[in-house]
């Protein structure tokens, strides 16, 4: 038996896009995988799209008449960001990833019904077990959220 490391495979090389499907990066489905695509990754930053469209089942709850995207769901969505980021560069084999903790969220400008949202994270710390990031949802060139989250590595699925 051997004591060699077997890495996870990249799935990207550094400063590409994945041109697959995020559900190829992530456990998530719809209706909570909030990732369109993931377009640049390298070892450390990660840039991915999302459009929440209209007919999106938060919206029609938060609020009637004036849909505004949830602070929650744009804190997941840089955390599925990151997390397909993680995986598409072969950092990590697993894409079962837990959040655990978000410190400094601050929701800057409100997210509408088919925005297009930039999310850019970057990786602040990596460890065998937990990954601390930092993610930014930009609309145009305005922030509309940012925070410093941490997850650790579910068990392999």
């Amino acid at each position: 038996m051997s004591d060699q490391v077997v890495l996870p495979k990249k799935m990207v090389e550094d400063g590409q896009g994945y041109p697959g499907s995020t559900e190829d990066l992530l456990p998530h489905r719809k209706p909570f995988l909030f990732i369109d695509k993931l377009i640049y990754a390298d070892q450390k930053r990660y840039v991915g799209e999302v459009t929440y469209t209209e007919d999106m089942w938060f919206f029609k709850g938060h609020f009637p008449g004036y849909p505004v995207v949830p602070g929650v769901i744009l804190i997941e969505t840089l955390a599925q960001c990151g997390g397909a980021g993680l995986v598409a560069s072969g950092i990590v084999r697993n894409g079962l990833f837990l959040l655990v903790s978000i410190d400094n969220a601050k929701l800057r400008r409100q997210v509408r019904p088919n925005d297009k949202v930039r999310m850019e994270v970057e990786n602040t710390k990596v460890s065998s077990r937990a990954i601390r990031q930092h993610g930014k949802a930009i609309i145009g060139d305005e922030v509309a959220a940012e925070a410093d989250f941490m997850c650790v590595l579910g068990p392999d699925k």
